[in-house]
């Protein structure tokens, strides 16, 4: 066999049911189908068919699978192939069997239980983990793509039965010319989760997602959100201007050295935050392994597999 031939094949995808829908796209779970019944689940990511039409909203979608296809981590979801069927693009990405951080802390509420702190410290560990990795990628030729994700939330970080922790959804991403960047004129991102950058209006860098992350982690400990307002407007106000609390007087089981993980995650004044995913990995890391052994991937999917009930939309079957 020559070492530079050409291999020429066909993707087929069944979409089985819906299982995420944001502002622009929908996901659902899918089989593909190979050669010789070969079957493998996957996620497939579909443009509304309400944006179909609007060439901004494609050009950001095949940016999107451009600039993920080579972010390959264990804490980042990986994307496969960008393909085009029947008149619309599609993105198959890697299936994660589990749910997002919300439906999580949703499952853990109906249960009427609480999630552990080391968990909670654990899961912000893995997702500092895989923005170190997102911060410091560069394209093809050496150049650093300043990559900054300006959506972590708890929607969009994903949690396996077998405790992978994930990042997904890079679809309004900052990254070298991949995604139409509109910085300064809209508010990108979920209000609730936004830096004190983006609800201002203001330019982002790589620690606008530690801002982001210290509030995934607030809500893994405290169960809820403490900048959450009536709307978004009031939302980004909190962000803005509301006291960051004093967490270990909001809860008993944080520590004062986690108290202080957070406030460094919290500051407003973007000189006085974490300057880097790394230096924020370190700390949650010094915190809850320190003493010796501590929570791993298999000790958070043994928890998540606790919790009864399952996340699970509405099926919805169509083919590609």
């Amino acid at each position: 066999m020559k070492d530079n031939m050409t291999i020429h094949d066909s993707f087929r995808y069944e979409l089985i049911r819906k299982i995420a829908e944001g502002g622009m796209g929908v996901v659902y779970e899918a089989r593909q189908y190979g050669a010789r019944d070969f079957t493998k689940t996957v996620a497939i990511k579909l443009i509304k068919e309400g944006f179909l039409d609007q060439p901004m909203f494609l050009k950001n979608f095949i940016g999107e699978a451009k600039l993920v296809a080579n972010l390959i981590h264990t804490n980042i979801v990986q994307t496969y192939h960008l393909g085009e069927a029947n008149g619309k693009c599609y993105i198959a990405m890697e299936y994660i069997h589990g749910m997002n951080l919300d439906q999580f802390l949703q499952l853990i509420d109906a249960n009427g239980r609480s999630l552990p702190p080391e968990l909670a410290v654990f899961i912000a560990s893995r997702i500092s983990r895989g923005l170190a990795y997102a911060h410091q990628k560069a394209s093809s030729d050496g150049t650093p793509l300043d990559l900054v994700h300006r959506d972590v939330s708890l929607k969009n970080v994903m949690v396996a039965y077998e405790g992978d922790v994930k990042i997904t959804d890079f679809g309004i991403a900052k990254a070298g010319g991949y995604l139409i960047d509109r910085e300064g004129e809209v508010a990108a991102g979920k209000a609730d989760f936004m830096s004190p950058e983006q609800a201002g209006f203001e330019k982002t860098d790589a620690r606008s997602d530690l801002f982001s992350t210290g509030i995934v982690l607030a809500c893994l400990l405290l169960g809820r959100n403490p900048f959450t307002g009536e709307n978004a407007a009031d939302s980004r106000q909190n962000i803005l201007k509301k006291p960051i609390p004093d967490f270990h007087k909001e809860s008993t089981i944080i520590t004062d050295e986690l108290n202080g993980i957070l406030q460094k995650l919290l500051q407003r004044n973007i000189t006085k935050r974490y300057g880097s995913a790394e230096s924020l990995l370190h700390d949650l890391e010094y915190h809850i392994y320190r003493h010796g052994y501590g929570p791993t991937n298999e000790t958070l999917g043994k928890f998540v597999r606790s919790l009864k009930g399952n996340i699970a939309p509405s099926p919805s079957c169509e083919s590609l």
